[in-house]
């Protein structure tokens, strides 16, 4: 498993190939801003 293998993403990267192990467009995940507590005095 290495640079001749076509399915890892080694492999893929020698080839120059795409596909599910190596893909165009990455999901973004974004995580929502965490609301700090607000202390009452």
């Amino acid at each position: 498993m290495g640079k001749g293998d076509k399915k890892t993403r080694k492999g893929k990267i020698a080839m120059g190939s795409y596909g599910k192990t190596r893909p165009h467009n990455f999901k973004k995940t974004t995580t929502a801003p965490v609301a700090v507590a607000e202390e009452k005095k």
